[in-house]
């Protein structure tokens, strides 16, 4: 579990996204930034989640938010993932897990008694100085924007 907390500054990251394009934490200085880590694209918890930012994407735009997913998939399971539920942001291809392990999102997780390594679902909300204003550890996938919002 993360040890990130609200006032810290966001670890810096570089790292391709579903097209294959360099993004990183400095192109969204002046910004807000909702930073969402899920553990697999296209099931599930992942796909809730994903959907309902999606369906609240104008309010975060009108609040001046950006959004900006990230999980260990391959670039093209990302733009599979965003093209089937059309998804108005960015996904982030960390297959390194280097921008998972800079924000300590891997750790240990049980799911059905077995016990195993994996991204624990964290969203992190950077201010537009790269400055962390809150960590959510519990998201609730189906109703993800109203926790942020």
């Amino acid at each position: 579990m993360t040890t990130l907390k609200k006032g810290d500054q966001a670890p810096q990251f570089k790292c391709i996204n579903e097209v294959g394009q360099t993004i990183q934490l400095s192109d969204y200085k002046g910004k807000k930034l909702v930073l969402f880590f899920y553990p697999k694209a296209s099931t599930p918890g992942c796909t809730a989640e994903a959907c309902n930012l999606r369906d609240n994407y104008l309010t975060f735009i009108a609040k001046g938010y950006e959004i900006l997913g990230v999980s260990a998939d391959a670039p093209k399971k990302q733009l599979q993932f965003k093209d089937k539920y059309q998804l108005p942001f960015s996904l982030l291809a960390d297959e390194s897990k280097e921008v998972i392990n800079a924000y300590q999102v891997w750790g240990t997780k049980k799911f059905m008694g077995k016990t195993y390594n994996g991204i624990l679902r964290t969203t992190f909300i950077i201010d537009e100085n790269g400055i962390i204003e809150d960590v959510i550890t519990e998201v609730k996938t189906k109703d993800h924007a109203s926790q942020i919002l």
